[in-house]
C-alpha cells in the first residue's frame, strides 16, 4: 500500500509541474508574438541617415519654364472686386470676385479681362510680393474684353511685362500661362498652341477674332492674367474655357496680343476703344437668315454719316422695299455682323474701305470713310 500511495503523490506533482509549464510557455509565446518586431528593428535595422541622391541638371524644357516664371510672376497680379447687392428684404450685402491681371507700364495700368470687373463697386490689386493697393477703373471694350486699371500709388517697383507678337505664332509652340485659378496665386501652368485664328463671342454679341487656344490649363480665376512664349513675352490674355463642369478640360482661349496692343493705347487714351463705322443700322442675322440674304441688311442710314455721303440706301417702309445689302467689305465677303464688324475694324477709323453692296440684285461698289461710331 506505501508503494500505491508514493506513487500516486508522484503523479499529482508531475501534473502540476506540467500545468506551470504550460502557462509559462504561454506567457512566453506572447511576450515574444509582442517584442519580436521590436527586437528585429533593433538587430537588422541600419541606423544610419539616407543618402540624398544627386539631383543631376535640369532638363530644357524645365529650364524655360522656370526661367519664364522667375522673369514673368512680378508683372502678374491678382485681382478682387468687391460688389454691393441689395438683398430680398431691402438690405445690402457684398459680392466678391477675383481674377487675374498683369503690369502694362511703369504708370501703373494694370490689364485684365473685362468681364473680371464687371459690376464691381471697388477694385484692389495684390502684386507678387502680397501687398496690395486699390485701383482705378480707366476704362475697357466688351468687345474684345479687355479692361485697363490704374494703380496710382503702387506699393512696389512695377514691372512691365514683356510684349510679344500673336501674328506669327505656330501651332504646337509652348506657351505657359500664370495667374490665380481659384483664389491660389503664382500659379504656372504650360501648355502648347493648339490652334490659332478661333473666333470667340462676346457679351455685346461681336466676335474676337485671331483667338488662340490653348492646352494649358486655365480654370476660373486665371482670366485676365497673360499667356506667355517661351521667352517669356505676352502673346495672349486668358479668357474663356470650354467646360461643361466650369473647370479645365483641354480647351482654353487668349485674346490675341496683337489686338491687345492694339485697343489698350486707345482706352488709356480715350477710356474705349475707337468702334469704326459708316453710320447705320443693320438688321441681326436672324433677319438676313428670314429674307434668304446672305450679307448684312442695312435697316436705316444716319443722316450727313458716311454711308448717306455714299449713297446707301436702307428699308423703305412705306413702300416695304428692301434697301441694301453689304456683301463684302475690301472684296472680302461678309455674312454676318460679326464679321462685318470685325472687317471695319480691320480697316480702322478715318481710313477709306470699299463696299459692295447688292441693290435690287445687283452688286456695286461704293467708297466709303471709316468714322468713329462709338
Amino acid at each position: 500500500m506505501a508503494n500505491g500511495v508514493e506513487n500516486v503523490s508522484r503523479f499529482k506533482m508531475t501534473e502540476t509541474q506540467f500545468r506551470r509549464a504550460t502557462i509559462l510557455g504561454l506567457i512566453a509565446i506572447v511576450l515574444v508574438w509582442f517584442a519580436y518586431p521590436l527586437v528585429q528593428g533593433l538587430v537588422f535595422s541600419d541606423s544610419k541617415p539616407r543618402l540624398v541622391a544627386a539631383r543631376g541638371d535640369l532638363a530644357g524644357f524645365e529650364i524655360t519654364a522656370t526661367k519664364v516664371f522667375e522673369a514673368d510672376a512680378p508683372s502678374v497680379v491678382y485681382i478682387f472686386t468687391e460688389r454691393r447687392e441689395r438683398t430680398f428684404f431691402g438690405g445690402e450685402t457684398r459680392q466678391q470676385g477675383a481674377g487675374s491681371g498683369f503690369i502694362w507700364d511703369q504708370a501703373g495700368h494694370i490689364i485684365t479681362n473685362e468681364h473680371v470687373i464687371a459690376g464691381a463697386d471697388r477694385v484692389f490689386v495684390r502684386f507678387d510680393t502680397g501687398e496690395a493697393a486699390p485701383a482705378k477703373y480707366v476704362g475697357g471694350s466688351v468687345d474684345h474684353d479687355l479692361a485697363v486699371l490704374r494703380v496710382s500709388k503702387a506699393p512696389v517697383k512695377l514691372k512691365p511685362i514683356p510684349i510679344g507678337s500673336s501674328s506669327d505664332l505656330k501651332i504646337g509652340q509652348a506657351v505657359f500661362a500664370i495667374g490665380n485659378p481659384f483664389g491660389l496665386s503664382r500659379t504656372l501652368t504650360s501648355g502648347i498652341v493648339s490652334a490659332l485664328d478661333r473666333r470667340l463671342p462676346t457679351h455685346s454679341g461681336r466676335e474676337i477674332t485671331g483667338v488662340i487656344q490653348t492646352d494649358a490649363a486655365i480654370n476660373p480665376g486665371n482670366s485676365g492674367g497673360p499667356l506667355i512664349d517661351s521667352a517669356g513675352r505676352l502673346i495672349g490674355v486668358n479668357s474663356a474655357i470650354i467646360s461643361g463642369t466650369g473647370s479645365y478640360s483641354g480647351i482654353g482661349f487668349a485674346i490675341p496680343v496683337d489686338t491687345v496692343s492694339r485697343i489698350v493705347p486707345q482706352i488709356i487714351r480715350n477710356g474705349r476703344p475707337a468702334r469704326p463705322g459708316i453710320g447705320i443700322q443693320v438688321g441681326s442675322d436672324e433677319l438676313a437668315a428670314r429674307l434668304n440674304v446672305h450679307g448684312v441688311v442695312v435697316i436705316a442710314v444716319q443722316p450727313n454719316g458716311p454711308a448717306a455721303k455714299a449713297g446707301l440706301k436702307g428699308i423703305d417702309r412705306v413702300a416695304r422695299e428692301l434697301g441694301d445689302i453689304i456683301v463684302a467689305v475690301n472684296d472680302e465677303r461678309v455674312r454676318t455682323t460679326s464679321e462685318y464688324t470685325n472687317a471695319l475694324e480691320a480697316v480702322g477709323v478715318g481710313k477709306q474701305a470699299t463696299l459692295t453692296i447688292l441693290r435690287n440684285g445687283k452688286e456695286r461698289k461704293v467708297a466709303v470713310t471709316l468714322a468713329d461710331v462709338g
